[in-house]
């Protein structure tokens, strides 16, 4: 998961597709292509490529394809399926959801690396031991420990108090229970609660990677720029925050294709057997500029410098019209999926602050009051071309705990209930100047974080604008994302949004968002209630069914009663290709789209 994965098409939501069929190549006067090439566009800057310290989608992404987790995703399955990917089978689960055995395949090698001095490395039980240790060390610093400390490997947690009590390094060669190498190719976990959904956690390569202790300790505080995986491509070349090359990896595995799409899909079933039993990777190479703007890069697709673009919400209008594909993409042979993503995007409020922060009535009013005022709507439609879906709540379709009927006030727009609101608990314009005060008489200033792109301008215009209409004050600051990332970790955030990506159907990701235990990682409101906390744990621990639907529907009400979060919408994605690419879907919680693509 991930901002904006952060921290973004089948099994999870509402899909619009147009088919993957092949098309006449007619690409721009003056355009080429390089069979065998893929030529991409990120929006935002990578952070690096070492999975446990990263969560933006540019890297998570890129490490997606150079590293691999035991499980993965159905390429084309609907509703979403499990498989072995580096496991020789799924693994063992005890009927109690605490005891796991996962078997690896013999024969795995890693890309090839100076470290390991010509010689090849093969994967075992021991470096994904050595990689789930990593999590839980105090240096490696990640935001996604909280995923296992919700199933609580036995030992692991006493481990890291050990290191951060002592001050001293982690001790990756300390045994615990609750993490062993049975033999060369069996790994097991015990875990301290029932944990029913503990194996999407082993089919993200985000959370749960092979990566190889000598490769780390070696490259030590470089590691973010020398990513070495068991995955199809290795990374090449890197131009921070400029270029990407990956290419493929010359040590990988014989993997031949395979998925069983939906049958009231003909085109992903004909893109199925146009696939079935080719050898993958397809391409030879990924070349990937980070282009900010949309302007930019949205030209560089139509001048064929781009053989794929996510059509950029500001020129929505322009790509579809109307929800269709525009004629004068369609005619040169251009094709396009659209899908409604597993996210939210949303703002937090931070709970430290003193100003939107607390649970007192008149605290929470603001925070309310703020959310009532924010309108959803209006947003989608000057923003996002209408192509993205307003939110009611945390959890949107397809995902377990999605509520369809539910409707709430949050991005409704409605400023004078918003007024009366502040009103009521005393945010009054005491002095005359046209702003509205504390209840307690000083001064009120909200401030909110946005990066630099015109997109983040558009939405900082608007919140200018909508909170002006309520007699509210709003301070812009504006940051790299990176930098935006480093502040909210650090709670030095009033208000900040982005885009959360989950990489597993279960929607009690989003209500994690407020948990209190993981207030210093994804929970950045810093929401901590007890009684959400208690909630939580309880559904955390039980298997699907109305039992635990009704307790994430409790979960959703407190998040919407005390208001931690503004969720803003459910993003849609539409990826637009020329005609020589083909085998490029984007899977909601698989990250590795260029596993099976190919341009020729």
């Amino acid at each position: 998961m991930h901002r904006l994965d952060r921290r973004s098409l089948l099994a999870g939501g509402a899909a619009l597709g147009w088919p993957l069929a092949d098309a006449a190549a007619s690409r721009p006067s003056g355009a080429s292509f390089t069979p065998g090439v893929l030529r991409a566009a990120f929006e935002t800057a990578e952070a690096g490529f070492d999975p446990p310290r990263v969560s933006d989608s540019p890297s998570v992404v890129t490490n997606s394809h150079l590293f691999e987790s035991p499980l993965t995703y159905d390429p084309l399955a609907r509703p979403a399926r499990l498989v072995p990917q580096t496991a020789a089978a799924l693994p063992e689960v005890s009927a109690d959801f605490r005891h796991i055995v996962v078997t690896l395949k013999p024969g795995i090698l890693f890309a090839p690396d100076p470290v390991f001095q010509g010689r090849a490395r093969e994967l075992v039980a021991a470096d994904y031991v050595y990689s789930i240790k990593r999590y839980y060390d105090p240096a490696v610093r990640s935001e996604h420990l909280y995923l296992y400390e919700a199933a609580g490997p036995l030992g692991l947690a006493e481990l890291r108090q050990r290191a951060l009590k002592d001050k001293t390094p982690f001790d990756y060669d300390a045994p615990v229970p609750g993490l062993r190498v049975l033999d060369r190719y069996r790994f097991e976990l015990r875990l301290t609660r029932p944990s029913p959904r503990f194996l999407y956690t082993l089919a993200s390569p985000g959370v749960c990677p092979a990566m190889a202790r000598e490769v780390v300790e070696h490259y030590g505080a470089e590691i973010m720029a020398h990513p070495v995986g068991t995955g199809p491509f290795m990374l090449a070349s890197w131009r921070r925050s400029s270029q990407i090359v990956l290419v493929r990896n010359p040590n990988f595995r014989e993997q031949r294709y395979a998925a069983e799409p939906p049958a009231d899909d003909p085109a992903l079933v004909a893109l199925a057997e146009r696939l079935r039993g080719r050898r993958l990777p397809l391409l030879e190479r990924i070349e990937i500029d980070i282009i900010e703007e949309a302007q930019p890069r949205w030209l560089a697709f139509l001048r064929g410098d781009l053989d794929q673009l996510t059509v950029p919400s500001q020129m929505g209008a322009l790509a579809l019209p109307g929800g269709q594909l525009a004629p004068f993409l369609a005619r040169q042979g251009v094709t396009a999926r659209r899908v409604l993503m597993p996210s939210l995007s949303h703002t937090f409020f931070n709970f430290d602050d003193p100003v939107v922060g607390g649970y007192e009535p008149a605290q929470v009013a603001l925070r309310r009051a703020v959310a009532m005022a924010w309108d959803n709507a209006l947003e989608n439609r000057l923003v996002t071309s209408g192509h993205d879906l307003p939110a009611q709540a945390l959890i949107g379709p397809g995902l377990v705990g999605h509520e369809p009927g539910l409707h709430s006030e949050m991005g409704s727009g409605d400023l004078v209930r918003a007024r009366a609101l502040l009103d009521l608990h005393g945010y009054l314009d005491r002095d005359g100047d046209g702003w509205r005060e504390r209840p307690d008489g000083r001064p009120l200033l909200l401030r909110i974080a946005f990066g630099p792109d015109q997109r983040q301008r558009l939405r900082a215009e608007l919140w200018e604008k909508r909170l002006r209409a309520v007699g509210l004050r709003l301070k812009i600051e504006i940051a790299p994302f990176a930098e935006l990332i480093r502040r909210s970790l650090a709670g030095q955030l009033m208000m900040w949004g982005f885009i959360w990506f989950t990489d597993s159907p279960d929607g009690g990701f989003f209500l994690s968002l407020g948990y209190g235990p993981a207030a210093d990682q994804n929970n950045d409101a810093r929401f901590r209630l007890p009684a959400f906390d208690r909630l939580f744990e309880q559904q955390r621990e039980m298997p699907d069914g109305p039992e635990r639907l009704a307790l994430m529907a409790q979960l959703q009400r407190l998040m919407l009663a005390y208001a931690p979060y503004v969720a803003h919408s459910h993003v849609s994605r539409t990826e637009l290709t020329w005609p020589q690419v083909r085998g490029l879907v984007r899977h909601p919680y698989a990250r590795d789209w260029w596993r099976a693509a190919e341009v020729n």
